[in-house]
């Protein structure tokens, strides 16, 4: 089964030329950091690379020292295709730089050790949420890795819990969500700020209050919810990498989409 890439000339370059020359731009441009300990997940943004990738390349950056593996990424729907909890159960994935197999073996795993997630192609073919990972992943390791592309619809703490509990360990784990849309600078970075705390502290129930009461915008909260869950299981500790909007690029600090990366670690 072949997914072929659904937003490539869109979000980012069809040409693998002009993708590589993107990519290597982002990576020079993102910060020189390290963690002490070895990297389990990140939440990542998933909009078009001029406008989030630099803050993508924060995170992807770390994983030049990390060991290729398996990677579970959780993105939300945004077509409302396909099941509530949808993984995708085999074949490859197309992008500009190749191809990337599917761990059938894991997502095997992830449906059986959960009562709420099925397999699922519908879900995956328009969506973006994934596939924008993906350039990022081959630019480090290449094609020595496999992914396991998994696509929320629902998104409460009963999914979250339930998809933590099934992805296994010695995975890398991609929560793919940009944070506030549409809204002026300062309201998002505001908002934002008090979510990225609660997901540094592991506070998974004080960000899916504060996601309810200060009415904010992240299209993937279920998937930084199951992170967290997942994460926290695990002892992890977690930093913040880069926060950054849409305006820093078209100037319009009106209405921005805000996007931040961060990091688990054990």
């Amino acid at each position: 089964m072949i997914r072929y890439p659904a937003v490539a000339g869109y979000f980012y370059p069809l040409d693998a030329g002009n993708l590589v020359k993107l990519l290597d731009r982002l990576f020079a441009g993102a910060d020189e950091k390290h963690v002490e300990g070895k990297i389990i997940g990140g939440v990542v943004p998933h909009a078009g690379y001029i406008y989030s990738g630099l803050t993508a390349a924060h995170f992807y950056k770390l994983l030049r020292n990390e060991k290729p593996r398996t990677t579970v990424i959780v993105g939300p729907n945004h077509t409302g295709y396909g099941i509530p909890l949808s993984v995708f159960p085999r074949g490859e994935w197309v992008t500009p730089l190749g191809y990337v197999k599917v761990d059938e073996e894991t997502a095997g795993q992830i449906v059986d050790s959960s009562s709420l997630a099925g397999f699922d192609v519908e879900a995956h073919i328009e969506e973006h949420s994934v596939e924008v990972q993906l350039p990022f992943l081959q630019h480090v390791w290449g094609d020595s890795f496999k992914v396991v592309p998994v696509i929320m619809m629902g998104q409460d703490e009963d999914y979250a819990r339930d998809l933590a509990g099934a992805v296994p360990d010695d995975v890398l784990f991609i929560a793919s969500s940009d944070f506030s849309h549409y809204v002026p600078a300062e309201v998002g970075r505001e908002t934002d700020t008090k979510l990225i705390e609660a997901i540094l502290d592991l506070d998974v129930r004080r960000f899916l209050r504060l996601v309810e009461e200060l009415g904010a915008s992240p299209c993937g909260y279920g998937p930084i919810a199951s992170l967290v869950l997942w994460a926290k299981e695990r002892g992890a500790s977690a930093e913040r990498l880069h926060f950054s909007n849409s305006g820093d690029v078209n100037g319009n600090y009106e209405s921005v989409v805000d996007y931040a990366s961060i990091v688990f670690y054990v």
